[in-house]
């Protein structure tokens, strides 16, 4: 089962409380991202976060200058995070519960990454599920199969049974392959 740490954004871009929001705003578009990790002058204090729709209500909505706003000003707190090991689908109740669209992920105070929405739309990987599917239902269909041929003692019934089997055995082997890549990717 696929968790928050398999899926999460491991380059995050951090900027200090001490900037500005122009500053903000010029790493979000040179890094094309749309939140930046707060990380705090006093290492007391707990990481933030800044969006750039924070940017855009709360400065340039305002008719502020963007240079003389400063990302302390804007962070938002309490920042809701995410454990790396939280499943995908309590990523997904986490984020509907607190109608946020990403958090950072952390464990013991360090920020490992980041994860959101997007993460779990695009990196969720529906296709192997289906390629899952398809192959246990031609397990399911071949053991049936199987059952059939092998419950006749006949002779040649009997070479039918050993193919038959070979063939479940190898769909097995392609099934426990399959689920080896995606848990470890």
């Amino acid at each position: 089962m696929l968790k928050a740490r398999d899926i999460m954004t491991q380059n995050v871009i951090v900027i200090w409380d001490a900037a500005t929001a122009a500053q903000a705003i010029a790493l979000m578009q040179h890094h094309k991202v749309r939140s930046l990790i707060v990380e705090r002058s006093d290492r007391s204090k707990a990481y933030g976060m800044v969006t750039e729709r924070d940017i855009v209500y709360r400065v340039m909505a305002l008719g502020k200058d963007p240079s003389q706003v400063g990302i302390g000003e804007l962070v938002r707190e309490p920042c809701i995070t995410a454990h790396p090991d939280l499943t995908l689908e309590e990523v997904a109740q986490l984020f509907a519960a607190t109608g946020i669209q990403r958090a950072p992920v952390i464990q013991e105070e360090r920020l490992l990454g980041i994860i959101s929405v997007t993460d779990l739309v695009i990196k969720t990987d529906i296709a192997q599920q289906r390629q899952d599917d398809q192959l246990s239902q031609q397990i399911d269909e071949a053991l049936q199969h199987a059952r059939i041929i092998c419950g006749d003692s006949q002779t040649q019934i009997s070479k039918e049974c050993a193919v038959v089997w070979d063939v479940v055995e190898e769909y097995e082997a392609q099934t426990d392959k399959l689920r080896n890549l995606s848990h470890s990717s």
